[in-house]
């Protein structure tokens, strides 16, 4: 939807330049309304895939098991599915556009918030796995090369996150301006050095004995692209290299005319992650009860446990079902997360622009207080892991 090339046809559409009384905005040029034809489909494109996915995370509210006539529906009747999604696609592009984007442009911001929550608490559990399974291989092997790899890409990631510091003072700040973005930089940094500090502190270390700098240094390089992605999103032209140029009431274009401008890095860094995590949602389960329990309805039956490493069996030439005793995953929560993923793909498509009555996308401060206040959370998610064992000493964080 972003491409000049399908631009160039939304266009030609009757109601893509039109206001909310239907009469064609007359602007210096097709720029202005260009610059927004693509941003207007992305909307439409992921409210669709989020009310579908709304619509199965309602369906699938406490299903229990393989027997409860809904699991077919999760588990099948795929034709049906995509045609109800094909059906809902069509139908978002004939959603009026009165107030329709502005408003869903705040429904993207909480859910872009709350699935970069997710994220957070997804790298913390990665980054505790992974200590945890080489620190354990080295034990093994009594080799000292698990040693030296957690040492080589900690001493990488903390390289990759002074590196990203300086270059965000360089490029996001003015000696006399940008006292927003300084301060953000600042905070983090120090933040990202304390639960450094903290995370290799003697008690610490004999609560949460796989504590190490390898999730601190995770999570401080996370940290430092949220800062950037966040001040990537500054509506200051001296303070954001990122934000494209407004002139005489355009925007500079390319041949094309048209101003669509999304795919920088922040954007495809962004779009990794996004991926990355969502196959853990789809796929991974974690070695920590917390992590589970957050996406499972209730304990696996012990029946289950021979069946948890292979998902699918053969059983004369069919597939065993390994659900009916209980399932394995919230299918509700599961299709949340992808409710929330469509949210957080809407906004990293359209860099959290937010459509303004000039007909154009504009940056805003929402969306940098947004992605700052997603950083300290989650840096405070990973201080907890750190200390719940020393204040909550009776309780089971294995």
């Amino acid at each position: 939807m972003l491409s000049p090339g399908v631009e160039s046809q939304l266009y030609k559409l009757p109601w893509v330049c039109e206001n909310v009384a239907g009469i064609p905005v007359v602007l210096q040029s097709h720029i202005d309304c260009g610059s927004l034809l693509g941003h207007r489909a992305v909307y439409r494109m992921c409210f669709a895939t989020a009310a579908f996915f709304f619509l199965f995370t309602l369906l699938m509210i406490c299903v229990r098991s393989s027997q409860d006539p809904r699991a077919a529906i999760q588990n099948g009747f795929w034709f049906f599915k995509f045609l109800v999604f094909v059906g809902i696609t069509v139908g978002a592009f004939y959603i009026p556009d009165g107030s329709f984007t502005n408003i869903w442009f705040y429904f993207g911001v909480v859910g872009s918030f709350l699935f970069i929550l997710i994220q957070l608490v997804l790298l913390i559990d990665f980054a505790h796995s992974w200590n945890q399974r080489w620190l354990g291989k080295a034990e093994e092997c009594n080799s000292r090369a698990w040693y030296a790899g957690l040492f080589f890409f900690t001493l990488l990631f903390y390289s990759l996150s002074i590196a990203a510091v300086t270059l965000l003072f360089i490029y996001y700040t003015q000696p006399n301006a940008c006292y927003e973005g300084k301060a953000f930089i600042g905070l983090n940094l120090t933040l990202c050095v304390c639960i450094s500090i903290i995370a290799v502190l003697p008690k610490v270390q004999d609560a949460q004995p796989n504590s190490g700098l390898l999730q601190a240094s995770t999570i401080t390089l996370y940290t430092m692209f949220v800062t950037w992605s966040a001040l990537s999103n500054v509506p200051d032209q001296k303070c954001n290299p990122h934000l494209p140029y407004f002139g005489n009431g355009t925007v500079q274009t390319g041949a094309e005319g048209y101003a669509t401008q999304w795919w920088d890095a922040p954007s495809i860094v962004g779009l990794i992650i996004f991926i990355l995590c969502t196959f853990f949602i789809s796929l991974r389960s974690s070695n920590h009860r917390q992590v589970n329990s957050l996406l499972r309805t209730e304990e696996s039956p012990p029946i289950l446990e021979a069946t948890q490493q292979q998902q699918v069996v053969a059983s004369e030439g069919r597939a065993f079902d390994n659900e009916q005793d209980g399932v394995t995953y919230s299918y509700s929560f599961f299709h949340f997360c992808l409710v929330l993923a469509s949210l957080h793909i809407m906004m990293t498509l359209t860099n959290w622009y937010r459509p303004s009555e000039t007909q154009k996308m504009i940056s805003t401060w929402t969306a940098v207080w947004v992605k700052i206040c997603a950083s300290w959370v989650g840096l405070l998610l990973y201080l907890w892991t750190l200390v719940a064992p020393l204040l909550l000493p009776n309780r089971d964080f294995n």
